[in-house]
């Protein structure tokens, strides 16, 4: 023990009146290990349930990055009381420097407010299709300043928090499975509206994910410079792959409209000259 109790109580170093010994370094391991073991066990009893379903899951891991993060503020407090600093005199004496650092970093502290905001709100979470600018992404990640996120190409993105919460973003995944999607098309001022409308809404039976139990509906929308114009409205539970999904009806709606020669019209434009 006493052999151990030297061991400690070694001085790596003397700066003036300040002294760096062994036990402080065995102190700030320790509570390294007791933090990451605490934050393991904490994961590990708040995941247990593997059937747990993702409107859960998002909240649980909204509940634990919370946590996470209150325990490292706590045990880098304890760090530092471990070297010897007191955490009190130093907020007080760097104040001024904290106040520069503070407008400096302004837009930083925004995503590190925002990022509070979601994990605190849980009006997002883990697993959500979110469109933001029009750029469809799933979360995968919801960190303290960034989140990260997967879109339709499998590119991950960083998305500053500020811009989830500051931005109009539509979340695909918060009420419920099914959505309503909708295409747009034109077509000839010769073409037989119901039988338009016909063909649009067998084009949208067709593919598969689309879920027929919901109205499938063909709606004649305006009167265009150059064609009838019309939408197709239908309801499906694929949000992260709509793109792909609604590609292939398309695809299916020109090849219907070639079989029953239905032209799609091109911008023109009539031209009248008259002579004096």
């Amino acid at each position: 023990m006493d052999l151990l109790q030297k061991i400690l109580e070694f001085e790596l170093f003397n700066v003036a009146n300040y002294s760096l010994k062994i036990s402080a370094l065995f102190m700030v391991l320790l509570i390294f290990i007791i933090t990451k073991v605490v934050l393991w066990l904490l994961k590990k009893s708040l995941f247990r349930n593997k059937g747990v379903n993702e409107f859960n899951e998002g909240n649980i891991y909204s509940l634990f990055q919370i946590i996470k993060y209150v325990i490292w503020v706590i045990a880098f407090a304890f760090i530092l009381e471990a070297f010897g600093i007191k955490v009190t005199i130093l907020i007080a004496g760097s104040a001024a420097l904290l106040v520069g650092v503070g407008l400096g970093l302004q837009q930083t502290f925004n995503d590190i407010i925002s990022g509070i905001i979601l994990l605190s709100e849980r009006s997002i979470r883990v697993s959500d299709v979110l469109e933001i600018d029009g750029d469809i992404v799933k979360i995968q990640e919801i960190g303290l300043r960034t989140s990260k996120g997967l879109n339709t190409d499998d590119i991950s993105i960083i998305i500053p928090n500020s811009l989830i919460t500051t931005n109009k973003v539509i979340n695909w995944s918060h009420q419920t499975h099914l959505n309503r999607f909708r295409i747009d098309i034109g077509v000839s001022y010769d073409s037989d509206v119901e039988f338009v409308i016909k063909m649009l809404e067998e084009s949208a039976k067709e593919h598969v994910e689309v879920d027929h139990k919901k109205l499938i509906e063909a709606r004649l929308v305006s009167f265009g410079d150059s064609s009838l114009n019309f939408q197709v409205l239908f309801y499906s539970s694929t949000i992260f792959g709509s793109d792909r999904m609604k590609s292939d009806i398309r695809r299916i709606i020109r090849r219907k409209f070639m079989e029953n020669n239905i032209a799609i019209p091109f911008p023109q434009m009539d031209v009248h000259i008259k002579q004096s």
